[in-house]
């Protein structure tokens, strides 16, 4: 009798390679080894604590039991409110779906949208889950390679360039992971129109909008009501273990939205919508603020003391917590390079090929989310590993 045999799907989607380093990182901590990690995508602060006391009131009032499957209706108004406040843009709060992270909300965007064999325009690099769940869906990630050329985003000749007759939808990642670049807006209007025009529908992941560092946080809503975007409040919010995010929906979608979320997951985390509405309280919008300007700082820090290093970033990152660094002068190998780093000076970096294929190997991310000392002396670790040879 045959052994049973996972789905075929599976073999398209690959682990992450980042947790064999942090693995190892964390085996080496124990072993007394002082690590600096700059290898994951979490920030570095706490979650502010007007947040905590709400969640401590939501529990001291029992307030346990399951939300509707499109979130805390106070929550999706509180969403809805702080778009019209902060970024021009106005939603209704019927097109709000709160969500088990941001995850949860591009699983459903896709699942709503993707047949088998349709293919879903996205940059490489970019975001490992969003060419896997495209995948979970039976459908095809098409990448599209990108570069400093274009802030290693798409842009709307590149779209037009690939669409073809298979191409269901385009997903779009502003500020980038792993590159931390933005869309330039009169590029995204560009982009909702070639997308609008051909027939396809958009996606866009806001999940780092309030990191941006040289100008003002954006929304394509505040352009167009025709995409899907997905958000979080992991990142700029500081709830990465809350596990919450948001979808929101073209007019028209949210029902259909609802019957998935109803099947997928139910709904949100409870305790943690009823947290999330503190979120936009002004004692917690002045913390994040805070933290905001710190992050853009040590990126500022970062880029400067990486001259000399052997790495080389190609785009000015404008936010997110990440830079993407060409290291194709110390190796053509960055997964090997990330083992020999980390176990020679303890810093330990993101491999290019978690983040597609084009010129992965040549590339690694790191995460500016340690403090300005660690940051510093983890690029002198870096820059003295160059200088021996790989």
């Amino acid at each position: 009798m045959p052994e049973p045999r996972p789905a075929r799907r599976l073999a398209g989607i690959a682990p992450f390679h980042v947790m064999a380093i942090l693995a190892r990182a964390r085996e080496l901590e124990a072993a007394g080894r002082r690590i600096i990690h700059m290898e994951i995508g979490e920030p570095p602060f706490a979650t502010p604590e007007p947040v905590i006391r709400a969640a401590h009131a939501a529990l001291d009032r029992g307030a346990t039991r399951y939300t509707p499957a499109l979130g805390l209706p106070a929550l999706r108004e509180a969403i809805a409110a702080d778009y019209a406040a902060r970024f021009a843009a106005t939603v209704a709060p019927e097109r709000i779906v709160v969500t088990p992270g941001a995850s949860g909300a591009l699983q459903l965007a896709l699942a709503a949208i993707v047949d088998p064999g349709d293919g879903v325009l996205m940059a490489d690099p970019g975001y490992p889950c969003n060419r896997h769940f495209v995948r979970l869906l039976d459908g095809v990630p098409r990448l599209v390679p990108v570069g400093p050329a274009t802030g290693y985003q798409l842009t709307a000749g590149l779209i037009a360039e690939h669409w073809d007759a298979r191409c269901r939808a385009v997903l779009l990642a502003s500020p980038s992971n792993p590159t931390g670049t933005l869309v330039p807006p009169d590029e995204l209007a560009r982009i909702v129109a070639t997308v609008e025009r051909l027939g396809g529908l958009l996606i866009v992941d806001e999940i780092y909008q309030g990191l941006v560092y040289d100008g003002p946080a954006r929304s394509v809503l505040a352009q167009s009501d025709a995409a899907f975007v997905v958000n979080s409040f992991s990142k700029f919010f500081c709830m990465t273990g809350w596990r919450l995010g948001w979808l929101v929906c073209p007019p028209g979608w949210t029902e259909a939205v609802d019957r998935l979320a109803q099947n997928l997951f139910l709904a949100a985390p409870t305790l943690s919508q009823h947290a999330a509405l503190a979120v936009f309280e002004p004692e917690s919008l002045a913390i994040l603020e805070g933290y905001r300007r710190t992050l853009g700082a040590r990126r500022d820090r970062l880029l400067a003391a990486l001259a000399g290093s052997g790495l080389a970033v190609g785009s000015r990152p404008q936010g997110a917590f990440y830079l993407y660094a060409d290291c194709s002068a110390l190796t053509d190998d960055s997964e090997a390079f990330c083992r020999e780093l980390l176990e020679a000076t303890g810093v330990a970096l993101t491999p290019g090929c978690d983040f597609g294929e084009h010129r992965a190997r040549e590339h690694v991310r790191l995460a500016y989310t340690a403090s300005d000392d660690e940051l510093l002396e983890a690029v002198e670790r870096i820059a003295g590993f160059s200088r021996q040879g790989v």
